[in-house]
């Protein structure tokens, strides 16, 4: 079994659904990955032990999802020194989910978060897998097919357009 490069971890299991969709892109990029549930709050020192053994596992990137107060991605950053990737979930609990954008976007000097969209788990594996790019080569090139892709099915929607109009 390969070692897993990314490690993604969620507050919740209400996160999965959003969480998934990093899993799926790293899935179809190549690069390999664990998944699970470490809550910042009910289980901090999970938290803590998995962010001061993520490097001696062979993890490169750390994508780390919460909702509401969102303290995970801060806290696992605060622990490591490896990238982490931030997604704030929209959750029940949070208020439209600003709270949770905030929370991981506002971080104080010295403890990075990279920060993704609400709710943007897939562009937080995709950065994922482009950090691991910049020494797999492997991966880089997946990732060449996947951007080519992109531009293709909007250059396919162009050409839709002009030969069917809008209607």
């Amino acid at each position: 079994m390969t070692t897993p490069l990314v490690g993604i971890i969620m507050g919740s299991q209400s996160d999965l659904k959003i969480m998934s969709e990093a899993a799926k892109v790293l899935e179809e990029l190549g690069v390999p990955f664990e998944l699970t549930i470490v809550s910042a709050h009910r289980t901090p020192h999970r938290m803590v032990e998995y962010a001061e053994s993520a490097t001696k596992k062979g993890l490169k990137v750390i994508i780390a999802g919460a909702g509401g107060a969102a303290h995970l991605p801060g806290m696992v950053a605060s622990l490591t020194t490896l990238p982490v990737i931030g997604v704030p979930v929209k959750s029940s609990n949070s208020i439209d989910g600003w709270d949770s954008v905030l929370s991981i976007l506002q971080m104080p000097g010295g403890v990075p978060v990279a920060t993704v969209a609400l709710d943007g788990a897939k562009n937080a594996g995709i950065l994922a897998a482009q950090i691991v790019g910049t020494f797999d080569e492997q991966v880089a090139k997946n990732l060449v097919d996947f951007k080519n892709g992109l531009r293709e099915k909007v250059e396919e929607s162009i050409e839709y357009i002009q030969k069917n109009g809008w209607k």
